[in-house]
């Protein structure tokens, strides 16, 4: 007993201790450039907290108004100096180099003590470091529940953004019992906006069409400079800087056991959604977590109830297969994701929404937006919906998460321990018959593999570099199987990297790594059940990197030789690589070794994520290109401008007419035009290069008459379905564009095409590599398999003294396929 009570003790004096120098020891660099004067300091000159209407010259959430980022900012520089209970944080420098902040809110006596509760954090995140149970329970007894809220990540959902405001005035100077309940027992980090540059596009053009027919339309370029909506699926490879900076945040430095995403939906089906989600689950995220994140969702659905707040449903359309989202994260994290969507206005104009609108809206889960059900109890009649409606609703979701963490402080910490914990020990009906995954060095793509590492690394995954050779048993992926050292497996060299699952991420490692299974769902009909968002995404297949599941290692621990890696950029480092930026930012030089090539991509008005990912790419490696307007494609002469033009993938229609006439002035509508078709194929005949991704292929097939035929095209999805998932392909070696390609390659369908040749003569065409004949899927889900068996996946066509490359699938879909890269760089940079 004595003994039990002396742990205890010390373990409480090692936590008070810890808070004493941490802020020196364990602050990331960002703290510790904008750690500002002790709040005591502030307090003796505090003022009243400023309401956001005392600053801003309007309420948030008032029709036809908007904060911009520099305003929004400025609010909370202005509340954090006159509040004990808010302190403002610059994270970092966003793509465009606007700051991105987030601001801390809790009790005064918490914000005085930050340090000491981000070590709490930092010892329940690994219960490697809290193994002592008297320990655990001091730490739980004393930590507060760490709640992340983010807005507006997809800025054209702008009202969650200007409710921030609204959000941290409430908590800053309310004084009812239950906000200093909430404030006593969390730690809010509000983040105001995930995507300040977006934040600033769409208030920009709001401001420009108020009171014109445009008003209320989507601005005329993608909300993120490079992924647009697609900002929000960047969350486990960290292309971007604001996914890089806030995955630090999070994972990194304060492990928040809540993680709250902020959305909107389209303005004509339920008013908003709650947890929890629809089928399938991933069958890696721990049940309890699935549990937890209803618990909260019901929260917020009784708590809008009891207001009277009509259209809320829950069990519906977005489900938790797919990793890779801002919610999806935090469940192989051992944190709970929470996501809302809300009903959109027309941004921050009013709109009206129809009975027969909402009666023609269907969804997963939703037969009609007018049908009660037990997960939608009562539906929103129509009426006029305002920006305001959507604030009071977020703002009410807000308070009944805050509200949950901080009942219940104990049992969330309690169980995010407990999470981390069977995570290392495998327990909880996650053990595996691997120990971990081996990705050996050798094969001839450093910098694929210093990404992949770097990735892993800056989401908190513990990543081993061997120093001495290994000898181990692996499986491989399509090689030997060892499955004892009686059959001299071949070692694994050192400078190879070792991912042991023996750790709190476990959950994210095998995600990440293991091949995925989507269920076969089908409609009563017997169509396929749309997934939410892809169906698989094994990050090594999409690499070209080869990891192997380890089942055992020959050396005792004693005589292996590993190097732990703290930081992503030492990856890019054992590669040869300066690395850039965040760990995670790729220091890539340019692939060409021909620079006198004069490239071109196109660019829409339309706002394709496929062009602003590929724009990515080519920045990220430094290839230099124009960009080609439809103007510029209407205008013609494209020979005397250009060697190589890249169409990103867009439908033929979505090229040729571009935007809607109602939806943006003139000069920004239009599309190429049938001239503009013209003008592309005479800059083929006269000696270009025309290289087509994926839906892109479609205009040169059937405008340039090409003698080939999707054999996909109109096939119904109850014979053929394949949703966002890696398929294998077969590659002829021996063609210039597959110079440095084996055999196989892993490649990116995702409602992609596949060709087979027809009668014609409108062009020459060469086959670089076809779909596998026989088991095609690596990974997601594929219906019909035998329809695509064989069938083309990548064509060269000559054209009179030029030729169009022709891409059925993604080769840079979402920048994270690094292993299908090249493919691109030998179409840009012919050597024949």
């Amino acid at each position: 007993m004595a003994r039990s009570v002396l742990r205890l003790a010390l373990s409480i004096f090692v936590v008070a201790l810890s808070a004493v120098f941490f802020s020196g020891v364990f602050a990331s660099p960002a703290q510790a450039q904008t750690r500002r004067a002790p709040v005591a300091n502030r307090a003796a000159t505090a003022s009243p907290p400023p309401s956001p209407v005392s600053v801003l010259g309007f309420k948030p959430g008032d029709d036809r108004t908007i904060a911009d980022w520099k305003q929004i900012v400025n609010y909370f520089t202005r509340l954090d100096r006159a509040s004990e209970r808010v302190r403002m944080q610059t994270l970092g420098q966003t793509t465009l180099g606007r700051p991105l902040v987030v601001a801390f809110i809790s009790a005064p006596e918490n914000i005085r003590n930050l340090a000491k509760y981000q070590d709490i954090q930092r010892r329940l995140a690994d219960p490697r470091l809290a193994l002592a149970e008297a320990e655990r329970e001091a730490l739980t007894r004393t930590g507060k529940t760490v709640v992340a809220i983010s807005c507006s990540i997809h800025s054209t959902e702008i009202v969650a953004s200007q409710m921030s405001m609204q959000l941290a005035y409430e908590l800053a100077s309310a004084e009812d019992a239950a906000t200093r309940e909430i404030l006593q027992n969390t730690i809010l980090l509000l983040i105001p906006a995930a995507n300040p540059d977006g934040v600033d596009i769409v208030a920009d053009w709001y401001r420009k069409t108020l009171g014109t027919p445009y008003e209320g339309t989507e601005p005329p370029e993608l909300y993120h400079h490079y992924a647009g909506h697609d900002n929000n699926r960047d969350w486990f490879m960290l292309n971007l800087k604001e996914t890089q900076i806030i995955t630090r945040l999070f994972w990194r430095e304060w492990f928040p056991q809540v993680v709250y995403d902020v959305h909107q939906q389209g303005a004509t089906g339920s008013r908003f959604f709650v947890p929890p989600f629809f089928d399938p689950p991933n069958p890696n995220i721990p049940p309890l977590l699935l549990r937890e994140v209803g618990l909260i969702g019901h929260k917020i659905a009784a708590d809008l109830q009891a207001e009277g707040r009509q259209g809320v449903i829950t069990n519906a359309l977005y489900d938790t297969w797919w990793h890779g989202g801002f919610r999806t994260a935090p469940y192989y994290h051992n944190s709970i994701g929470i996501l809302t969507e809300a009903a959109s206005a027309r941004l921050m104009s009013p709109v009206e929404v129809t009975r027969e609108q909402l009666a023609r809206s269907t969804s997963r889960g939703m037969p009609s937006a007018l049908q009660p059900a037990t997960n939608f109890p009562d539906p929103w009649p129509g009426g006029t919906w305002r920006p305001r409606d959507i604030m009071s609703i977020e703002l009410t979701a807000s308070r009944a998460v805050l509200s949950m963490a901080a009942k219940y402080r104990e049992r969330y910490l309690r169980n995010f321990y407990e999470l981390g914990r069977r995570g290392i020990e495998g327990a909880g009906g996650i053990a595996d018959a691997e120990i971990g995954y081996v990705i050996p060095a050798g094969q001839g793509k450093g910098a694929n593999v210093a990404k992949l590492i770097s990735a892993l690394v800056e989401q908190g995954v513990e990543v081993h570099r061997l120093e001495r050779e290994l000898h181990v048993m692996t499986a491989g992926t399509r090689g030997a199987v060892y499955n004892d050292f009686t059959q001299n497996p071949p070692a694994i060299p050192a400078g190879s990297y070792l991912v042991f699952l023996a750790q709190p991420y476990r959950a994210n490692i095998k995600t990440l790594f293991e091949k995925q299974i989507y269920p076969d769902r089908r409609t009563a009909g017997g169509e396929a059940e749309r997934p939410y968002d892809v169906a698989g995404w094994t990050l090594p297949m999409q690499m070209g990197v080869r990891a192997l599941p380890v089942r055992s290692i020959r050396e005792a621990a004693s005589e292996r030789r590993l190097t732990l890696l703290r930081e992503g950029a030492q990856a890019w480092r054992d590669a040869g690589l300066q690395p850039a930026g965040g760990g995670a930012a790729s220091p890539m030089q340019n692939p060409l070794t021909r620079r006198d090539v004069r490239l071109a991509l196109y660019r829409s008005w339309t706002n394709s994520m496929d062009e602003g990912w590929t724009r990515y790419v080519f920045d990220t490696f430094n290839v230099p290109f124009q960009t080609l307007r439809d103007r510029d494609v209407r205008a013609g002469n494209l020979r005397a401008k250009h060697d190589v033009i890249v169409l990103p993938s867009m439908r033929l229609r979505e090229i040729v007419e571009g935007r809607n006439r109602e939806t943006a002035p003139p000069e920004l509508t239009g599309g190429i035009t049938e001239a503009g078709v013209d003008n592309l194929r005479r800059f083929v005949e006269d000696g270009g290069t025309l290289i087509c991704f994926d839906a892109a292929s479609e205009l040169a097939v059937k405008r340039f008459k090409l003698p080939l035929r999707n054999v996909l095209e109109n096939v119904k999805t109850s014979e053929f379905y394949g949703p966002g998932s890696i398929l294998r392909l077969e590659v002829d070696a021996a063609h210039p564009l597959a110079r440095g390609f084996g055999r196989d390659v892993d490649a990116y369908f995702i409602n992609s095409s596949a060709y087979e040749p027809t009668e014609g003569a409108g062009g020459r065409v060469r086959v670089v590599a076809r779909y596998a004949e026989r088991d095609a899927l690596r990974s997601g889900w594929l219906l019909g398999e035998k329809l695509l068996a064989g069938k083309i996946a990548l064509a060269e066509v000559t054209l009179g003294r030029g030729r169009v490359v022709l891409f059925a699938f993604r080769p840079q879909h979402r920048a994270q396929t690094w292993g299908t890269f090249p493919f691109i760089w030998n179409a840009i940079e012919d050597k024949r």
